[in-house]
């Protein structure tokens, strides 16, 4: 067994990282709890840093917050709260990333140096594209009490209920099975 908990990983880099902060309406389960832990989670995602300090990871951490606060309030078709839209701006334009085209032609993002500024750059400018509406999809949030997590769905019919079915929605139709029989 690992010492920390595993990641919950998406194809959305920027609800991804908010899930590093999982069970938010619950009992919190933090993610990335370490400097070292959030290397690890851009290593993921293949956003390599260098190194990262304990200010650095309270940046991350305040970053995660801002985009779980404006995708919430998006998802709910509230205005943006303007302290979350200027943390996501700040920390999109400090660092310096760029999206490049791999050989199977699919989009990655290359860092200008290995600094979290960088990296946190790259989270906060997928935050934009698919807050504002930019990306095919909607943001909802998760059925599940406990989590009430942001996620972006790109499913045919935008109905999708759950963060990830292999952990919330799993969860929920045990309880439900449980309730039943």
């Amino acid at each position: 067994m690992s010492e920390f908990p595993d990641f919950r990983l998406g194809t959305v880099l920027a609800t991804s990282f908010t899930g590093t902060l999982s069970e938010r309406q619950g009992d919190p389960v933090e993610r990335i709890p370490t400097p070292g832990r959030l290397i690890d989670w851009f290593a993921v995602y293949g956003l390599t840093v260098d190194s990262c300090t304990a200010t650095e990871l309270t940046q991350a951490r305040e970053l995660r917050e801002a985009i779980h606060a404006a995708a919430t309030a998006a998802a709910n078709g509230d205005d943006l709260p303007e302290a979350a839209v200027r943390t996501i701006n700040e920390h999109s334009i400090r660092g310096r990333g760029a999206p490049v085209l791999t050989d199977a032609g699919e989009r990655n993002w290359r860092l200008a140096s290995g600094s979290v500024a960088d990296a946190l750059s790259v989270v906060a400018a997928d935050a934009v594209s698919i807050i504002s509406g930019e990306r095919d999809g909607r943001m909802a949030l998760c059925a599940s009490p406990t989590c009430r997590a942001a996620f972006f769905d790109t499913s045919q019919s935008r109905t999708r209920r759950w963060c990830d079915m292999n952990t919330c929605g799993n969860k929920q139709k045990k309880a439900r099975f449980k309730a039943t029989h």
